[in-house]
């Protein structure tokens, strides 16, 4: 595995009203937290890219080579607002979207990062599930040619908790695999697989080789262990299809009584011991 990153919605103020840190202060902080990665969502205070100009760009550039924090990931904010749907029958919406990511692929490509998180958007009322899977599916494919260029993979994940598009690992599966696009891979949450009362571990071995990045959280967004996922059960299935990519933790940021710090330090603490005890029983 490449290594264990940090999700920053916890130190922003999306989606809900958490304490709310600079970008600079986050990356110093997880920094010092032992993390191996960073992974930035794309909303204010941290990366919204209408806000960033090419010299505070380069700013962030520099200070995440001085901590030795990669970015493993960059991902949108989805959902309500000013309208981020992918999905919606408005024509308008779909390509200010689809806009929008281009701008997250460039900004990813600008940070060395590998991997833009595509959210497939959802369902709205009157609007028939085959249109929003189409209207996505499109949206995707232009998306994939746009960031082949720059050598970024999109992943599509699937989101039950928070949309009614792409909402199992065949979904997401599905989706990918009819864009016909070799930079277009899968993730999951482990916090969406527990949602759905479903087995996270059963995720990595049906994704397969087409799982490219990892967010891991326990039930109610807590930090892995502090829930009822089986995380020993995760590590076993990802070392048993080799993979080499993230685990990103996404935890904390759904409501305004979160402590990010507690979240982060708890979460790595966590996951290194488990990735520590599995090394011992290989090596016996």
């Amino acid at each position: 595995m490449k290594g264990i990153s940090f999700n920053t919605w916890v130190y922003s103020s999306f989606p809900v009203w958490v304490p709310s840190y600079p970008l600079d202060e986050v990356i110093s902080r997880l920094s010092s937290f032992g993390y191996d990665a960073i992974e930035i969502g794309c909303a204010s205070p941290h990366a919204w890219p209408d806000y960033l100009s090419g010299d505070r760009r380069q700013e962030v550039l520099k200070l995440l080579k001085q901590k030795n924090l990669k970015v493993s990931a960059m991902l949108p904010a989805p959902g309500g607002g000013p309208g981020m749907n992918v999905s919606s029958p408005l024509a308008e919406e779909r390509e200010f979207t689809i806009n929008h990511y281009k701008k997250i692929v460039q900004l990813a490509h600008e940070w060395e990062c590998p991997t833009v998180i595509y959210v497939a958007g959802w369902v709205v009322h009157g609007t028939s599930q085959k249109d929003a899977w189409n209207y996505s599916l499109e949206g995707l494919g232009e998306m994939a040619k746009f960031s082949e260029e720059l050598g970024i993979t999109l992943v599509v994940e699937p989101t039950p908790a928070d949309s009614n598009l792409i909402e199992t690992a065949d979904d997401a599966l599905l989706l990918s695999e009819q864009t016909g696009a070799s930079n277009v891979k899968v993730m999951f949450d482990t916090f969406h697989a527990l949602y759905r009362n479903e087995v996270p571990s059963d995720y990595i071995y049906r994704m397969a080789d087409q799982l490219h990045h990892v967010h891991i959280s326990d039930n109610d967004r807590l930090p892995p262990g502090q829930g009822r996922g089986d995380f020993d059960a995760v590590i076993k299935a990802l070392k048993n299809i080799k993979y080499d990519g993230y685990l990103s933790m996404e935890v904390g940021f759904h409501t305004r009584q979160s402590e990010p710090d507690w979240y982060a330090k708890t979460s790595i603490e966590f996951l290194k011991s488990k990735l520590q005890d599995e090394r011992k029983i290989v090596r016996l």
